[in-house]
Formats: structure tokens, sequence, C-alpha cells
């Protein structure tokens, strides 16, 4: 018997993709300027052998890859292979019991998850985290208070910095919300968009902290073949304002459509990493997918 092959996904179709007409500046740049180099060979992050145990439980054993600036990076694999606890170990959320993190070429082990959001580093979650009674606007203004600089009796006073501050959030959460395609829904309470725009909202307000690095959490989860196709398209758009994307997705053909490298984890251990063609290809790959052995003829 012939050894199982992952057929090759064609990229989804953009023709489909909600357009955005009105830029919105995201990581210093504008929205369609490309990047100084889709391939830059910087290294922005660097995951170094972390293990990450909870009790006997091994969660993560002796990880490392690296993402390069510009670049959008999968991180794929089956479920409970470890992929969303990586994530938490790069945000803050849990401290690794041994090896580093480190974001350019800083530590950011043992960081507090609002120093890393500060320093250049957002995230969605797997499920929906909204403020279900604040309106899409006031959600985004959220992610742009994190770099406020008003200081607690500015604020209470309403000083001059806290109006400027306040009005600059307010612009720059709107340019958010069009960008992401739902600027008309601004003033609709969150609990009342739709799931897909729920999603779209979340990823506003992650690009309203200004980040360098965003790190989506399966993002096209519950989503139909047009929803995703936008997405794909989103994604792409959000790399080419200059900030670098970190994906966790289930959604095979999404990935290999859009990312320039992948690494696969299972059980904790990282057992592929390459191009979407070299990974698509890989024998403990597609073992970890279909529960084939790697030695099977």
């Amino acid at each position: 018997m012939s050894e199982p092959h992952i057929e090759t996904p064609q990229e989804m179709d953009d023709a489909n993709a909600r357009p955005v007409d009105r830029p919105a500046p995201t990581g210093g740049k504008m929205a369609g300027t490309p990047p100084e180099s889709q391939h830059d060979s910087e290294v922005l992050l660097e995951v170094d052998h972390v293990t990450l145990r909870f009790g006997g439980v091994v969660a993560l054993n002796d990880v490392s890859f690296s993402l390069r600036k510009g670049e959008i990076f999968g991180l794929i694999g089956p479920n409970g292979a470890g992929k969303t606890t990586c994530f938490n170990a790069m945000t803050g959320v849990y401290r690794p019991t041994s090896g580093g993190i480190r974001f350019q070429g800083q530590s950011i082990v043992g960081k507090k998850k609002h120093e890393i959001t500060r320093g250049g580093i957002a995230r969605t979650f797997q499920n929906v985290r909204l403020f279900p009674e604040m309106t899409a606007l006031e959600n985004v203004m959220v992610g742009a208070d994190a770099h406020h600089k008003t200081s607690v009796l500015g604020a209470l006073f309403r000083g001059p910095r806290h109006w400027r501050e306040e009005r600059t959030g307010r612009e720059r959460s709107l340019q958010l919300l069009r960008f992401v395609g739902i600027d008309k829904r601004a003033g609709e309470v969150s609990r009342n968009l739709s799931y897909g725009e729920q999603r779209r909202l979340e990823i506003a307000r992650a690009l309203a902290t200004n980040p360098t690095l965003l790190c989506l959490d399966e993002p096209a989860a519950g989503f139909n073949p047009a929803e995703k196709a936008e997405l794909l398209a989103l994604i792409r758009r959000i790399r080419d304002t200059g900030v670098t994307v970190l994906l966790i997705e289930h959604d095979m053909r999404l990935v290999m459509g859009v990312t320039d490298r992948i690494v696969v984890l299972e059980f904790g251990k990282k057992i592929a990493e390459g191009t979407p063609a070299e990974v698509r290809d890989n024998p403990a790959v597609i073992a970890a997918y279909l529960g084939v052995p790697t030695d099977a003829a």
C-alpha cells in the first residue's frame, strides 16, 4: 500500500474577501504598505528548549523554534498537542518549567501579561473574550488603553492628556473596526454581534495594542468557507502592515494557504518544521493527523 499523502490545498479565493478601502495604521505602517522584507532574516521571537510541566504531566517537552520578522508562522498539531499551552507560555499566562523565551532579543520569562502586551505581543483566544455589555468601539478602545500614559489622578480629574489620549484612542479604534470590516457595527453592544463579527472584533482589539507580533488562537473556529476566505485575506493584510503573525489553526487548508513556515507539535513535542509543502509531505505529520505509522508501506 502506498504511503498516505495529504493533498495540496489551493489557496482560498481572495475575490470573495471583503475589501477595505480605507486603510488603518497598524504596527506603525499603513495597511497595504509592504513590510521591509516579507522574508526578513531578523529573528523576532525565540522559543528555546521550553519545557512546561503541570505536576506529572509534561505539556511541552523541550520545544524550540523561532519566528522571523514579517512572516506568517503556523503552529499546528492534533488536539492536545500543546499549541495553546505554548501560546500561554509566550504571553505570560504560564511560566516555563525550564528553557527560555526571548522577544526582540530580551527574555520575557516571568514578565506579567500586561508587560508582555505593552512590549509588543498581542493575542486572541480560542473562545471569544469580549466585554459583552460594551459596544464594539468600546471593546477596541480597551486595547488602545494599553499604551495610555495618563496617571490615575489625571484620568480622575480628566486632564488635557486624558482627553488627548481618549480622542486618539477613539479615532484609532474606529480605523481598526474599518480595517477588519465591522465599522458599521461600532455602536452595537458586542453580545449582539454575530459570531464572525465578534471574532473580527477580537482581532481589532488586539491590534489596538499596537503589536509587533500578533498571536491568533484558532481564529477560524466556527467559520463557514466564505468567512474563512475573508479571514485569510485579513491575515495577509495584517502582515502587510508590518505586523508578524503567529497562527494556531485546525483548518489545514487555511494554514497551508497563508503561512510562510509551520511548526508541528504532537504530545508536547516538536515533530516537524518547514514550509507548508515540506510539512504537508512529512511522514511524521501524516502519522500524527491520520494515525498511520511512519513506516507504513
